[in-house]
């Protein structure tokens, strides 16, 4: 890179996944605090939308794309920023509103195909409208009668339920019920998250992930990694993080046939395209019992922490995750000084 970049990595947001964005920015900053011309600034965020250094120092973001401290130092221009927040306000496409309204360039996926993502409901109704199976499933606005009864029925229907919080990254607000007689505590529980409910149908099931990005101009779909829990149990936020997590990950899934390996790739590259994501995304799959393929969630902004699968299903696809993100940095700036 031959001009000098100011490039801001954001981070924290406050939210549930707070410390987890923590650890992914981490990342990026090993990736790039060697990189000749990029001057990197570490900021975070926090539940109050107020910014501070990592020596901290307290600061803004002004409408000017500048830093401003509170101490009266000198003004930081931002060039670039990377906005590593998991959950509110990245995944949801909140920030990405601001840094458009600023004339701000970002990495990841913009604000509308963020905001469709993050929210279960929305995204099924897109995959659907894409022509991508996805599990069976209604939806929930409150947690009255109705809904509770509508819940009974359906696991009456099934015989196993998720209930999970419409908006929420991470398993946060996810739980599997057997017993009717646990329906309205759990949508309680999950109302307490988001103020939508998605139900799903519970699917026995590998779990499949691939990463999704863009790199030199094209879209990449990795070959599918696989997640494997402990019997009869799910991938909690607690399994994917926690260091006594009894969950194994496999970068490249076993026994999988090359035609379902590439009907994921295709499902995940229309799935990308269709909902005009970009730069990066980990789309999650079920392959059930029965042999169905089916799209469970989209992360447009993965986790990149030491057990995270997207930065080592790319590194197994042959890319180096430096080059990669260079790579986008540089076309999107010449972009729009173009």
């Amino acid at each position: 890179m031959t001009n000098g970049i100011n490039l801001l990595l954001l981070c924290g947001g406050g939210g549930a996944e707070h410390a987890i964005s923590l650890l992914s920015a981490g990342y990026f900053e090993s990736c790039l605090s060697q990189v000749p011309g990029i001057n990197l600034l570490w900021l975070e965020l926090n539940g109050k939308g107020q910014y501070h250094t990592k020596d901290g120092r307290k600061c803004e973001l002004t409408n000017r794309r500048e830093i401003r401290f509170d101490d009266d130092s000198p003004s930081w221009p931002v060039d670039y920023v990377i906005p590593c927040i998991h959950g509110y306000p990245g995944e949801t496409g909140d920030i990405q509103s601001y840094f458009n309204l600023i004339n701000l360039p970002y990495f990841g996926c913009e604000s509308e195909g963020s905001s469709n993502c993050f929210n279960k409901i929305t995204a099924k109704m897109w995959f659907t409208a894409l022509g991508i199976p996805n599990t069976p499933y209604i939806f929930v606005n409150q947690p009255d009668d109705a809904a509770i009864a509508r819940c009974q029925q359906a696991l009456q229907n099934w015989g196993s339920l998720f209930i999970k919080a419409a908006s929420q990254g991470s398993s946060v607000g996810c739980y599997k019920v057997d017993d009717a007689a646990k329906i309205a505590a759990t949508l309680n529980d999950a109302f307490r998250y988001s103020p939508y409910v998605v139900v799903e149908k519970t699917i026995r099931a590998r779990e499949l992930e691939v990463a999704v990005y863009e790199y030199q101009g094209e879209v990449i779909a990795t070959r599918p990694g696989e997640i494997v829990c402990a019997a009869n149990t799910f991938y909690t936020y607690e399994e994917k993080y926690a260091d006594n997590s009894h969950a194994t990950t496999k970068v490249e899934a076993e026994n999988l046939t090359e035609a379902q390996i590439a009907t994921i790739r295709d499902y995940a590259v229309r799935a990308f395209k269709g909902l005009k994501l970009r730069h990066l995304s980990r789309i999650d799959f079920f392959l059930s019992d029965a042999g169905e393929i089916l799209l469970n969630e989209i992360n447009t902004f993965p986790g990149l922490t030491k057990i995270s699968m997207f930065p080592k299903m790319l590194a197994n696809h042959g890319e180096d995750f430096t080059a990669y993100l260079l790579d986008n940095i540089q076309r999107q700036l010449a972009k729009k000084i173009g």
